[in-house]
């Protein structure tokens, strides 16, 4: 078996064994749902719907007129508690309908099935955005904006890698799903005009490569691509880099190299949406840890709260343990159990304080390099969380922080334990502004 590396990244522990054996399972609904109106990367949505509506699930509830931005669906058919600005799982603030729920009937039924086959790339493409869908790997960008290319794109890259420990929902998907996976890949391929789909998977998902090689044997479309079980594999210019052998430089679009790279679930997701007109209104999201009496992966709709998650999966006792929304490698640590499972929520995580580094305290670099060592993206996180401390921002253009594709591998190296992550995702804001208004002059 030919399989693919790139230079860089480490060898972190899976912790995989918990869940990856375990089928998907639907999680039941919860009283409340909050529906935050920013789940993508782009601009808020606004909410079209006022407290006391009722609302049905899959009904378009927020919506913006910029073009790179995802309408918001209800998860279930309730009434419009409250709209409020919340604290948002990310850091920042939202607009976010809270919806108390209402009826036994909370499924969602297509009222029509379509044959990709016979629409327009137009119609494809109108069918992903008005169903919301984005990369739900954790980039959260738009997915119609991310195929609306206007030449054909040879590669089509689907990142089946799932490098995060702890994760397993796109290992279930891919083993699970795999007809809808295929469909939703050849939608997306004819989307762009690509003549290859590559799927990158990781060697330690060998079930997963097994089931996907038979069901794309008979398909010149196809290519599995087997890859090195090393972090961050996953990541969208080191899996194009593993697979193609192209590099993505910097400030182009992947696009410009030939290559679309989609996470497996959000092509699961392309498939439902463009042949039955399903909204992105559920995922499924590992729940895992080691505390955790009854972990899987599950199918949980948006807005449910991680408490409710946990709670399901058996968990009374948060003592001593941090709760993580998303890998425990690029998610964010929460301060409420009312945080909501949104679009790009790929994990809940109950991980108790030896396996988890706290931001405090930490100490000056050393020097010592490993963050340099093992940077896939060839920089110096070292030097860049020295000027993002200092708010040096001259410097950290110059030394390329755009660059930063935020995996915190330079996070588990340091033996300084300093928040390298934590500081450059404060100054990239800034550092974007600057190069927009410099672009315009």
């Amino acid at each position: 078996m030919d399989v693919k590396s790139f230079k860089g990244g480490a060898h972190v522990p899976h912790y995989k064994s918990f869940t990856d054996n375990i089928e998907i399972e639907k999680m039941p609904i919860p009283d409340r749902v909050i529906i935050p109106m920013h789940q993508c990367l782009g601009a808020p949505c606004e909410p079209l719907i006022k407290v006391n509506d009722r609302v049905k699930v899959g009904q378009k509830i927020g919506d913006s007129s910029e073009f790179i931005s995802s309408p918001v669906h209800s998860s279930v058919n309730g009434v419009v508690e409250k709209i409020e600005t919340l604290s948002y799982c990310s850091g920042e603030d939202a607009k976010s309908v809270i919806i108390r729920v209402e009826g036994e009937e909370q499924d969602f039924k297509p009222t029509f099935k379509r044959d990709p086959k016979s629409m327009s790339k137009e119609e494809i493409i109108n069918a992903i955005h008005e169903a919301g869908i984005v990369g739900m790997g954790g980039a959260s960008f738009p997915t119609h904006v991310n195929v609306n290319t206007r030449q054909p794109v040879e590669y089509l890259i689907l990142n089946g890698a799932e490098c995060e420990p702890f994760l397993t929902c796109d290992h279930r998907i891919m083993v699970e799903r795999a007809d809808e996976l295929v469909a939703g890949a050849e939608i997306l391929s004819s989307v762009i005009g690509a003549r290859k789909c590559l799927i990158g998977i990781e060697v330690n998902k060998p079930d997963a490569i097994e089931v996907l090689k038979e069901k794309t044997k008979d398909k010149d479309l196809f290519e599995i691509v087997p890859l090195a079980v090393k972090y961050p594999q996953g990541f969208k210019s080191i899996l194009i880099k593993s697979t193609t052998g192209k590099d993505v430089k910097r400030g182009a679009r992947s696009a410009e190299i030939g290559c679309i790279v989609r996470n497996v679930g959000t092509t699961v997701a392309v498939y439902e949406a463009v042949v039955y007109g399903k909204p992105l209104i559920e995922r499924i999201v590992t729940v895992s840890g080691p505390n955790v009496p009854n972990p899987g992966n599950f199918m949980i709709r948006m807005g449910t709260s991680v408490g409710h998650v946990l709670e399901h999966c058996g968990v009374t006792d948060y003592n001593n343990s941090t709760v993580i929304l998303g890998g425990p490698m690029t998610g964010r640590a929460q301060d409420s159990m009312k945080a909501p499972v949104v679009k790009n929520s790929t994990g809940v995580l109950l991980l108790p304080t030896e396996i988890v580094r706290a931001s405090e305290p930490y100490e000056n670099c050393v020097r010592c390099g490993k963050c340099v060592e093992r940077c896939p993206m060839r920089l110096y996180p070292n030097q860049l969380s020295i000027f993002a401390e200092t708010e040096n921002y001259e410097e950290l253009e110059a030394w390329n922080v755009m660059d930063c594709m935020e995996c915190g591998i330079c996070v588990y190296s340091c033996p300084s334990n300093r928040p390298i992550l934590e500081f450059i995702r404060h100054v990239k804001p800034t550092v974007k502004k600057m190069e927009l208004i410099r672009r315009k002059k």
